[in-house]
């Protein structure tokens, strides 16, 4: 199997999801059409819309409702990258301009704003408070994910299990939303609930890990944005981190200098001390265990095509090239 077959399996389902996103974006207000509609149509994986899609049906769900709810998962992932794109003040982003860098930071952060509250209008319009606990339990624990990464940004310091507490609130957390909610509608046991939700909190777990690698090793071409991103923004991710410890006291300099200035004055050392520590191939070590936890935790799931894609999700997490 591949992520080719894993999309023509659900593809109905995704073209549903994509009409509730465009009807429920709808707004009497020009900007906020124009830049929404940019950013919902510069692509992406769709991946957590996905994920709630193939939860739903591993439970045997038969309704319509989880097509809502995977486009109330993706208005929280897009209002999250509007309001990133501008603390992180990026130029591109999925191989396009970001919308910051086209209508500026005002209008990014207000239509963020606005995906975030249409979100929560369609939340509750679901009627089901276990559901809307579940939402609104990961976007405030998304938010503090932001928090904690800015406070980490140009800070040398940090271990590697605060970084790891970072992208378990930033980037796991909504995957763990996604994989919890489709779970529920499948009117899962607790028990089984539990495991999806820890399903989806690993893999979305592995998933921040590869980009971490793709950023010090990817084709911007492919992956969307430019290498070094990361390390521009003074980001210390776990390769930087993995670089510190293993490296030499002139490349620990060299990785503390372009953690504490930004920028990509230092990359040429950075990506040196990297390679030299063997930094990617010990992040990819930890995606793969990230991702062999995220497929244990499918053990208890009924023998499904939905089951064998969530298996090939984790696979995917860990082996894709953008």
């Amino acid at each position: 199997m591949s992520i080719e077959a894993i999309r023509e399996f659900i593809a109905g389902d995704m073209q549903a999801i994509d009409r509730v996103i465009r009807s429920r974006l709808h707004s009497d207000v020009p900007l906020i059409r124009q830049v929404a509609e940019y950013i919902i149509g510069g692509g992406g994986k769709r991946l957590r819309p996905a994920l709630v899609v193939l939860s739903a049906g591993a439970f045997g769900y038969q309704g319509t409702r989880h097509h809502d709810l995977a486009a109330v998962i993706e208005f929280i992932h897009t209002a999250t990258l509007l309001h990133d794109d501008v603390v992180d003040e990026s130029a591109l982003r999925r191989g396009q301009a970001t919308a910051n860098s086209l209508f500026g930071n005002a209008a990014s952060v207000l239509v963020g704003d606005f995906v975030y509250s249409r979100a929560f209008q369609m939340m509750v319009g679901g009627g089901n408070m276990r559901i809307l606990e579940v939402l609104a339990e990961a976007t405030n624990i998304i938010a503090e994910g932001e928090v904690l990464q800015l406070m980490n940004c140009h800070n040398p310091d940090i271990e590697e299990d605060g970084y790891l507490q970072v992208i378990r609130c930033k980037t796991a957390k909504l995957f763990e939303a996604a994989t919890r909610i489709g779970a529920l509608l499948g009117g899962a046991s607790a028990d089984a609930e539990a495991a999806m939700a820890r399903y989806g909190a690993h893999l979305g777990t592995a998933f921040q890990l590869i980009d971490d690698v793709l950023d010090y090793s990817g084709d911007h071409t492919v992956i969307g944005k430019n290498v070094g991103d990361d390390l521009a923004e003074g980001k210390p991710t776990l390769p930087l981190i993995h670089a510190m410890r293993k490296g030499t006291p002139a490349q620990i300099a060299a990785v503390r200098r372009a953690i504490e200035v930004g920028g990509l004055d230092e990359l040429p050392a950075v990506l040196e001390a990297i390679r030299d520590t063997g930094a990617l191939d010990y992040a990819r070590a930890r995606a793969r265990a990230e991702a062999q936890m995220a497929r244990a935790e499918l053990a208890g799931l009924a023998d499904t095509r939905q089951r064998e894609f969530l298996l090939q999700l984790s696979d995917f997490s860990v082996t894709r090239s953008y």
